[in-house]
This record gives C-alpha cells, sequence and structure tokens, in this order.
C-alpha cells in the first residue's frame, strides 16, 4: 500500500505504466463460435490436428498422368471434380480429366493444363512435350502439417486468421473473455450533445470519446450514466460497477476542488496506488485497484488530457487483461518540421504525419 503523502507525488510515466500492468489480470477463457470470434484475442495456441490440404490437389484444370509416359495419345479414364475421389488408378497411356482443388488420384503424379491438350471422345492429345513429377500439383500437408501450431496465443482474429480457424475445424474457438468495462462521466455542468447549453455548462464529449475507444479495443462496455455532484450518488454508483466490472473508468472528479469527488471516494472504496502522473497533458489521473482484482482510472476531465490517458494507460492494460501478443501501437521514428517549446514535465504532443 502506498502511504497517503505519497500518493500527491508525480510518478514518472514509465513507473506509471508499469504500476498499471502489474494490476492488469489475465481474463478467463471463453470459447465461441467461430462467427464470434471475430477481432477477439486467441487464449490458446491452435495446433493442426491433420495436413493441409490434406492429400495431393490439383492447382490447374486438366488432366491427372503420369510425367514419365511418353506417348501423346492418352485414355481418358474419368472425370475426378472437386469434393469427391475416383476409384481409379492412373497409368500409363491413360489420364483422368481433374478440376481444379480436386484429389489427384493414384497413379498420377502431374496435371497437364488443359490449354496444352487436344480433348477427343474417349481420348485426349498431350501437346506438352515434357512433364515434370509434382508439376501443376500442391503437395499433401504444403500449406500445414499435422502437429505444426497454425495461430499463436495472443493473436487477435481478423479475417486471414479466422480463414485458418475455420479451414482448420477449430471449433469451438479459445478466445479471452472480453473486458467489461464501466464509464463514468461526472460533473453537474455536463449535458447531453442535443440538449441547450446554458451558461457554466459543457457538453459531454469525454463519454463518446471514452465508449469508441474502449470498443475499439475490443471491451464490453457498460455505460453508467453521467454521475451529479453528490457524494452519495457516486459511492453507490461506483460500488455497484467495482463489483460487476473487471475495470471502471471516469471522467473528471480527480483534482483538488470541493466537488472534486472521485479522489476521496477511490481513497475509501479501493487501494490507490497514484494520483499524479508527471506528463502534459493528464497529469491529474488516479489509479485504484479493489481486493476482487478491478481496476479504476479515475482520468481528468479535459477532453485531450483523458484521450492521452487513455493510449499511454488504459489501452495498454486491456490489451494485457486479454493476452494480446502485442500491447502497444507501432512506433515510427519522424523528424520534426518545427521545433516545440521546452516543458516541465513529459510532454504528449498532437501533430500531423505526413509521409513523403
Amino acid at each position: 500500500m502506498v502511504a497517503a503523502a505519497d500518493l500527491d507525488r508525480m510518478v514518472h510515466p514509465d513507473e506509471a505504466r508499469r504500476i498499471v500492468l502489474k494490476y492488469a489480470r489475465r481474463l478467463p477463457i471463453e470459447r465461441v463460435r467461430i462467427a464470434d470470434a471475430a477481432w477477439r484475442v486467441l487464449a490458446a495456441d491452435l495446433v493442426a490436428t491433420e495436413d493441409h490440404p490434406p492429400f495431393p490437389a490439383a492447382t490447374m484444370d486438366g488432366y491427372a498422368v503420369v510425367a514419365s509416359d511418353a506417348s501423346p495419345w492418352r485414355e481418358v479414364l474419368g472425370e475426378q471434380m472437386a469434393g469427391q475421389v475416383l476409384d481409379i488408378e492412373v497409368s500409363e497411356g491413360a489420364v483422368v480429366r481433374i478440376m481444379t482443388g480436386a484429389p489427384v488420384p493414384p497413379g498420377a503424379d502431374a496435371v497437364v493444363r488443359v490449354e496444352a491438350t487436344e480433348p477427343a471422345e474417349d481420348h485426349v492429345v498431350i501437346l506438352q512435350e515434357d512433364v515434370a513429377p509434382g508439376e501443376n500439383i500442391r503437395p499433401a500437408g504444403s500449406d500445414v502439417r499435422q502437429g505444426d501450431v497454425v495461430l499463436q496465443v495472443g493473436m487477435e482474429l481478423g479475417p486471414a486468421e479466422l480463414g485458418l480457424v475455420a479451414g482448420g475445424g477449430f471449433v469451438p474457438v479459445p478466445v479471452s473473455a472480453r473486458p467489461r468495462v464501466s464509464v463514468v462521466s461526472t460533473g453537474d455542468e455536463l449535458v447531453e450533445p442535443g440538449e441547450p447549453v446554458r451558461p457554466g455548462q459543457i457538453r459531454d464529449s469525454n463519454r463518446f470519446s471514452l465508449v469508441a475507444a474502449l470498443a475499439a479495443v475490443g471491451s464490453e462496455v457498460v455505460w453508467s450514466g453521467k454521475a451529479p455532484d453528490s457524494a452519495s450518488a457516486l459511492r453507490s454508483l461506483l460500488v455497484a460497477r467495482l463489483a460487476e466490472c473487471d475495470m471502471v473508468v471516469t471522467s473528471g472528479g480527480v483534482s483538488m476542488g470541493d466537488l472534486d469527488l472521485i479522489k476521496p471516494l477511490l481513497g475509501d472504496l479501493a487501494t490507490v496506488h497514484f494520483r499524479r502522473v508527471f506528463m502534459k497533458p493528464g497529469k491529474p489521473l488516479n489509479f485504484a485497484t479493489t481486493d476482487a482484482g478491478a481496476v479504476v482510472f479515475g482520468l481528468p476531465g479535459n477532453p485531450v488530457s483523458a484521450l492521452v490517458s487513455f493510449e499511454t494507460f488504459i489501452r495498454p492494460a486491456l490489451r494485457t487483461m486479454m493476452g494480446c501478443r502485442t500491447i502497444d501501437r507501432a512506433r515510427v521514428p519522424v523528424t520534426l518540421a518545427q521545433g516545440t517549446p521546452p516543458s516541465d514535465r513529459i510532454e504528449m504532443q498532437r501533430a500531423t504525419i505526413r509521409v513523403d
């Protein structure tokens, strides 16, 4: 537990991040249908139980042949379509008409594409002089071998990954549970975007920014409404949400004013780890945890400060909770077009990136 005297010291962002990630506990595993697995995080390695393709397959429409057979005239024994298996073995002097993706029949070791043939009623003339073994055939297991790790734990299941999941028959899909996150806006001065704004009031923009940001990470967002400047009402709301959510995110009420109620309430309801971060914007950031494992972020009410705090701390925490392989956005070096004034804190600057 942090001593009360130390709570108001400014914590370096790197130290604050380490503290946050220390308390970002892994979420349990769920098993879901493939149709429900899009953009979920894989909770276990998926290991192939069979070769893929499971048989040598034609990559062209044409004729399955014996590559060493030099005779141009060949008897057509039948037609091999995708999705079926003929009880026919190909030998010299014979071929089987075959379609793309169909299993190559026994005895054949090459496929001559149809453009290099001259079909007749019951035979075909092979116009191609040299046929190499394996030509136009995708060998069994050429994509995936039995026992291969197809997808690794922590990967996010996008369109390509879901195709591999379905192709490998991985049903149901083991994924991390989605973090359940409550969003609470605080302050009597907040009004809905469509309502008239009276003197001293502002529209509640943080609600929509934070809900969108949380949804983009993969959270199950619980909008908990606008909390009035009432200690008893806010306490009741926080107690309820802390009991049913993995994370609670509040905006506003973390500074030094008489009606900044989040800070004292968190001290009563949870273990506070820090209240101020040595960065700009986003200095008045409260972080606390409960004995049950819920984490609480008390964000500043300033919209830019709230989003900077989200990107710096909340997003990495959520991705850690879901077991993502990477928790940070990609970083690229850039050259400043103009200098920035010195700051007394680590400063997060807004910028537009131009790629030449």
